[in-house]
């Protein structure tokens, strides 16, 4: 390729705060238009911001988590422009002294690591919503919800390292990652809470000089960015190839269609007419604030990963399936610590439990099959009292129930025949009633045995100790082959 893509993207949080970034609004998601509402958020005039500590917490927990320098004094400005769901007619954000500056994002892909830089973290309050005509019966305008006015954002800005739209969905993942583990964002893109918009431009490949950039909004997913991402890079690539040139632009992804479509020149920044916000004194982050934020921090998915390789031995894939997610990885921390079986509280958290979430669809936290439910089906298992196709079957009984699986096995009188009469007796009765199979076995056909295991196990519903009717299968053989 004669050019290279060159893209950054700007990340917008929605931060998991109860109430509004200057009022004590309701935060919450769904309510009903225009009942989460004050006159501070809806911009009456003559009402003044309170800035939300909790919102410069939570900016502090994610520059530190990004390895982000921490600005000792922080300023709002006023961003002045018009939207019918701006009611102040301008957004109270940060623009020259940021909260956070030059941090990093560490991203791998196709096995190779990559540090993304970000560029700043800065906190704003987010705009209302408009509704459009089509989606009333009988209306013929645009509608507005100002709930969403208020609502505390970070707005985190990349460098432009990113070289391809594979590297960008990389990226979101890791950043979405982050900010789940710190819980100040669920980085629900569908609701809305993690929204991302894509700067992209290219240059012929080996050059530093950077190309006339497009910027694409309206992806609600990280499979749209990285298809709007590709259809972009291809439509500069054939506008260039082709002699033309590409104009400075936002541009809005058209999922039904594949395409990005043009929506408006680019504004620059001296477009917006900043200055510093007069009803919010500068903000003062002191040394010891700094340090008690940090002190909050949780262990972060790469450092869980590397500790569940050394401290549990498992594999980096293991690690890495069971450290995406916190709430996941605690589960199953607790499970191989309370078990003293790491390997096999891995291999049914990412496999039964997996599945179980999944179908549900629902949240770990809220699963019936707790990890002290799996602590006990672990400890009956390695005792020998129930086998592993007996354990499945508790399992799915203490998801629906949430009882403890002691109490399942004992009602169902699932306990594990391991019994020397009552297994020789099974074997016997297998051995007897397949006749062609043991001949087969006899002549040589070693996975016959598999298939008399299988019957054995059926004889005794599934309850019989396996390792025991192995023996003891083996040893029945071996007897009837020198009779």
């Amino acid at each position: 390729m004669p050019y290279e893509p060159v893209i950054g993207l700007e990340v917008h949080i929605q931060l998991a705060t109860e109430s509004k970034i200057f009022c004590s609004c309701s935060t919450r998601f769904g309510a009903d238009p225009n009942t989460q509402v004050c006159p501070i958020c809806s911009g009456m005039p003559g009402v003044l911001p309170i800035l939300n500590r909790r919102v410069v917490e939570f900016a502090l927990l994610l520059g530190l988590a990004t390895r982000c320098r921490i600005n000792p004094r922080a300023v709002f400005a006023r961003k002045n422009y018009f939207y019918p769901d701006l009611p102040k007619g301008y957004q109270i954000s940060q623009f020259a002294l940021p909260f956070c500056e030059a941090g990093a994002v560490d991203i791998e892909v196709d096995g190779q690591k990559k540090s993304i830089r970000i560029n700043r973290i800065h906190a704003e309050e987010d705009a209302g919503k408009s509704m459009h005509a089509e989606a009333y019966v009988g209306a013929d305008e645009t509608l507005i919800d100002l709930n969403r006015c208020g609502v505390p954002l970070l707005e985190v800005v990349s460098e432009p390292d990113l070289r391809s739209p594979k590297e960008a969905h990389a990226y979101l993942v890791s950043f979405r990652q982050i900010v789940r583990y710190l819980g100040i964002c669920d980085g629900n893109m569908e609701e809305g809470s993690l929204r991302c918009d894509a700067n992209v431009s290219l240059r012929p490949t080996g050059t530093k000089t950077l190309g006339t950039k497009t910027e694409i909004k309206n992806m609600n997913s990280f499979a749209h960015v990285e298809k709007a991402l590709t259809y972009e890079i291809a439509r500069q690539l054939d506008v260039l190839e082709t002699g033309g040139a590409i104009e400075q632009e936002t541009r809005l992804w058209n999922s039904e269609r594949g395409t990005t479509e043009p929506m408006r020149s680019k504004e620059f920044s001296h477009d917006y007419r900043y200055f510093p916000e007069p009803d919010l004194v500068p903000m003062e982050v002191s040394t010891e604030w700094i340090e008690q934020v940090r002190s909050e921090l949780p262990e972060l998915p790469e450092q869980k990963r590397r500790r569940f390789m050394e401290e549990f031995d498992l594999s980096d894939y293991d690690a890495r399936i069971l450290s995406e997610d916190r709430q996941t990885a605690d589960y199953f921390e607790r499970v191989a610590v309370g078990s003293g079986d790491a390997r096999g509280a891995a291999t049914w958290v990412m496999g039964e439990v997996a599945r179980s979430l999944n179908e549900r669809k629902e949240p770990i936290e809220t699963l019936r099959a707790t990890s002290d439910h799996l602590i006990d089906l672990l400890k009956l298992t390695a005792e020998g009292r129930i086998n592993r196709t007996i354990a499945r079957d508790v399992f799915e009984l203490v998801l629906e129930s949430g009882r403890k699986p002691e109490e399942i096995v004992r009602e169902k009188g699932w306990a594990q025949i391991s019994d020397t009469v009552a297994l020789e007796k099974a074997i016997e009765a297998v051995l007897r009633e397949n006749p062609a199979e043991v001949e087969a076995f006899y002549s040589g056909r070693e996975k016959v045995f598999g298939f008399l295991m299988g019957q054995v196990m059926r004889q005794t519903q599934g309850q019989a100790n396996p390792q025991a009717v192995t023996q003891l299968l083996r040893q029945r053989l071996a007897e009837g082959a020198q009779g």
